[in-house]
């Protein structure tokens, strides 16, 4: 290739360029492989190339990124117009019709459907369709018990299959095997529809061809089977009041008051639609409850054994109402009614277990923002990790969208769980992740533990921060944990090779904690002594002989003694007095004097065999300095 060319080549628009537009205008992902094709076929140079290609995987990443905040978006969206469906509510069947295309549309199969169960005949019957072209599976009964959908309202849990007819945990039988085969479907998820702990139906989303369904996309078609149960609850509700205003027309006292509670209930349930909608949280819940219902109500995420197993259905605790806030079976918390009078009346019961379902589905919403920052942060600290060759500035401007400031003093920890179990592993890069985020600083999991980026705070140094977020992250896991420090030098955390060295010695720390059986704390390698020495990279002697003789050379700079030679020829006369005034040329009283000043200053176990063996070694490279 000529010079000039060569220099046409180099000189081209930076490689950010194209993919910049790509994403502007949200291109396939196959587009982003024509840039790279283009500047090969044009005689680009292999550092042009490689630019290139680096700047295509950050496109795609940002463009991953992307899609997946728009799916999560499409998620909360699609659920708050639900919520707002239901706060209109007119047409049952309208509603739920809406609720499983939605379901259809975010998780994106072939087809969905909502099945009723029929107490009195003892089954379960279709109820909405959404993509389906069998009429003899539209038509379909199920057994209690029988099929995936009679097992889910039978045992009131979800089940998932990827291969239905490969499936032996159900109940096949001719009827319904005939009736899934006609509509061609493969992998089915059916989800409870719950009225407190009784199931009254089934929600489903299925294809045509095998399928794994992520523990995400469970719990957000558990989030519309609450819908549609409420839906169904409503219309009931709704029906009911109907029929007990047409029986109490006489009654006008009754009357009134009933028509009192249905308003409030109203009034609670408009109050909680426009706190989704404008992203009120869990506090603001509790209080618009507050000023609706006769008592004080309050959001508590401290476990109450009585809600297990109770799915948001108001229970009595002591002089409380209690009704719990879960999804997906998880229990999030609950909503505690102090100071009402009396027993609670079946529209306040209902408008507390509504909130409880709004309150969740504003946790979860809040989870997933705070899962997907951490699993940002990560993605930067294994880029300052693993790309040494990464821009700086990029990075830093990466980290200044999380609220880092790569330019500040930062420490580098390794923490590992203390029995190395994979449950703590998890948990501890939870815990990690939230304290990275509380404090401005990055986690990511790595080498069977977690890794911190944190920034250096006043007055403390890198074997203080250890110990302390040792103490920390033990706390949250209820387990040891133990944690090495890089040095107490501040980490230039722009730097990734300094990053990347900072952790290696981290490591190493940790190791050796473990050697010496102090699982559980955390350290940096000034802890260890000389051996500090061997684990740190920046070989720190002034420091070292400061922290180990320090004592004894500020004595001598101040009052002009000489206590450092003194206790240099006691050590080389075998730490014999009378040898050591020998080589000094004075009296063995004068020794002694010196030797107790020694003591003073070092403590009294400075003759022990570990800390005289770092004295001495302090001595010698106090000499060779």
């Amino acid at each position: 290739m000529s010079h000039d060319h060569q220099q046409h080549t180099d000189s081209a628009e930076p490689p950010e360029t194209p993919y910049l537009e790509l994403l502007e205008r949200g291109a396939a992902a196959e587009a982003y492989d024509r840039p790279v094709l283009l500047a090969r076929a044009n005689g680009a140079g292999p550092q042009a190339l490689a630019a290139l290609e680096s700047a295509k995987q950050l496109a795609l990443r940002v463009r991953a990124e992307l899609e997946e905040r728009r799916r999560r978006e499409a998620e909360l969206s699609a659920l708050f117009a639900t919520a707002h469906d239901l706060a209109g509510l007119r047409d049952l069947d309208a509603v739920l019709r809406a609720i499983v295309q939605r379901a259809r549309s975010l998780l994106g199969t072939e087809v969905a459907y909502l099945s009723l169960n029929d107490t009195a005949a003892g089954d379960t019957y279709m109820r909405v369709t959404e993509g389906s072209v069998s009429a003899r599976f539209q038509q379909l009964r199920l057994g209690m018990g029988e099929g995936l959908g009679g097992l889910v309202a039978q045992t009131a849990r979800p089940y998932v299959t990827a291969s239905y007819f490969d499936d032996e945990r159900f109940l096949h039988t001719r009827a319904i095997d005939s009736g899934v085969r006609d509509e061609g479907l493969v992998a089915i998820l059916g989800v409870p529809l719950m009225l407190g702990s009784n199931v009254i139906g089934v929600l489903f989303a299925a294809d045509r061809h095998a399928r794994v369904f992520a523990r995400e996309q469970i719990a957000l078609l558990g989030s519309f089977a609450a819908h549609a149960a409420v839906a169904i609850d409503t219309a009931h509700l709704l029906s009911e009041t109907r029929s007990a205003l047409a029986e109490l027309e006489k009654a006008n006292a009754i009357i009134r008051d009933h028509s009192a509670s249905i308003e409030r209930a109203s009034d609670v349930h408009d109050r909680l639609t426009q706190l989704v909608l404008h992203g009120g949280g869990v506090h603001e819940v509790a209080e618009s409850l507050s000023e609706v219902l006769d008592g004080t109500v309050e959001f508590t995420s401290t476990a109450i054994p009585e809600l297990a197993g109770t799915d948001g259905h108001v229970t009595e605790h002591g002089d409380d109402w209690v009704a719990a806030v879960s999804a997906g079976g998880e229990l999030l918390g609950a909503l505690v009614l102090h100071g009402h009078p009396g027993p609670l009346d079946p529209v306040d019961q209902r408008t507390l277990e509504r909130a409880a379902m709004v309150t969740s589905l504003l946790l979860i919403a809040r989870r997933s923002a705070g899962e997907a920052e951490q699993r940002v942060r990560g993605e930067l600290l294994d880029d300052l990790l693993d790309a040494p060759g990464r821009d700086p500035g990029l990075l830093r401007e990466r980290a200044a969208r999380l609220g880092a400031d790569l330019d500040a003093p930062h420490v580098v920890l390794a923490a590992r769980p203390a029995d190395n179990a994979t449950a703590d592993r998890q948990r501890l890069w939870s815990a990690a992740s939230h304290l990275a985020a509380t404090r401005r600083g990055l986690a990511a999991a790595r080498d069977g533990g977690t890794v911190l980026l944190l920034p250096l705070e006043r007055g403390t140094d890198a074997s203080t921060t250890a110990a302390r977020i040792a103490a920390q992250l033990g706390d949250a896991v209820r387990a040891e944990v133990t944690v090495g420090a890089s040095s107490w030098i501040p980490v230039p955390a722009g730097n990734p090779q300094a990053v990347a060295a900072a952790y290696t010695e981290a490591q190493r720390c940790v190791d050796a904690l473990r050697i010496l059986g102090r699982g559980g704390q955390g350290a940096a390698a000034e802890d260890f002594g000389f051996l500090g020495l061997l684990l740190a990279d920046t070989r720190d002697v002034p420091g070292f002989v400061h922290r180990t003789l320090g004592a004894v050379l500020d004595y001598d700079a101040r009052r002009g003694t000489e206590l450092t030679r003194t206790l240099d020829a006691y050590f080389t006369s075998g730490m014999s007095p009378a040898r050591t005034k020998d080589l000094l040329h004075v009296h063995v009283n004068t020794v002694a004097q010196r030797l107790e000043r020694v003591s003073q200053l070092l403590g009294p176990d400075w003759q022990s065999p570990e800390q005289a063996l770092e004295l001495q070694l302090a001595l010698r490279l106090h000499r060779l300095s």
